[in-house]
């Protein structure tokens, strides 16, 4: 049970609550933020390889 002094005021239950709280919250943004991410690199993977097709089939895209 002592060892919980040596944090000082980071050790009492209000401070623990909170930075539970504020670890919880990064947690959550950081999901929403990945699941944007994700998305976006599916995206800019299919508009690559609809382009490197297109560029295949010998239409002028521009691009590559």
């Amino acid at each position: 049970m002592f060892w919980v002094l040596q944090f000082g005021p980071l050790g009492s239950p209000p401070a623990l609550l909170v930075a539970l709280v504020v670890l919880a919250a990064i947690v959550l943004i950081g999901r929403v933020v990945l699941a944007v991410a994700w998305r976006l690199v599916l995206i800019a993977l299919a508009v690559a390889v609809a382009l490197w097709v297109l560029a295949g089939l010998g239409f002028e895209t521009g691009v590559f």
